[in-house]
Order: structure tokens, then sequence, then C-alpha cells
């Protein structure tokens, strides 16, 4: 398994659409994505503006073959309402979260 972090810098006054543009990204990628697992939307508390998506995908491969067009139909939406500030590839060790 990996995750992904994208961090993400929003506007107030479009963070419910960012929300929403994230919960559908998440959701159409997870059910027609080899390989995707979906996905946490974080938002900061020392700056609200500054968000944290973290995908979990099945392999880098995977993840890999999605991201050849990283502004696919799904995240269109969201790239117009955000700044995408940086993208890290994780390999996920181990999980103890419930």
């Amino acid at each position: 398994m990996i995750r992904v972090v994208y961090r993400w810098r929003v506007q107030k006054s479009d963070e419910s659409n960012f929300r929403t543009a994230w919960a559908k990204a998440t959701t159409s990628i997870r059910e027609s994505t080899l390989g995707a697992r979906g996905s946490v939307l974080l938002q900061s508390q020392q700056d609200p503006t500054e968000f944290v998506t973290i995908a979990r995908w099945d392999k880098l491969k995977d993840w890999q073959t999605f991201w050849k067009d990283s502004t696919r139909t799904e995240m269109q939406r969201m790239h117009s309402l955000a700044e995408r500030l940086s993208v890290d590839v994780y390999e996920e060790i181990e999980d103890h979260t419930v």
C-alpha cells in the first residue's frame, strides 16, 4: 500500500465547494480506478486555508497510471477551487488506526 499526500491552499470563500468537490472526486476515483482505496480530507488548525488530502492506493504503479493525467475530469473542480501546493508519495509500513 502507498499513501499519497496532497497539500492544498483554499480561500475561505471556496472551502465548502472544495469539500464537496473532494468528496465527489474521491468517490468517483475509488469506484472507477484500479487500486484506488479512497482518501481522507484534513484541515489545518494553524492555517485554516491549508488542506491535506491523503489517498490510499494498492500499489505505486496504480497511482502512477492515474497520475499520468493529474488533472483528470474527477479532479478538475478541485483544481479550479484550490492551489495544489505539493504531492508526496509514501509507502505504508504499518497502520494502527481503528
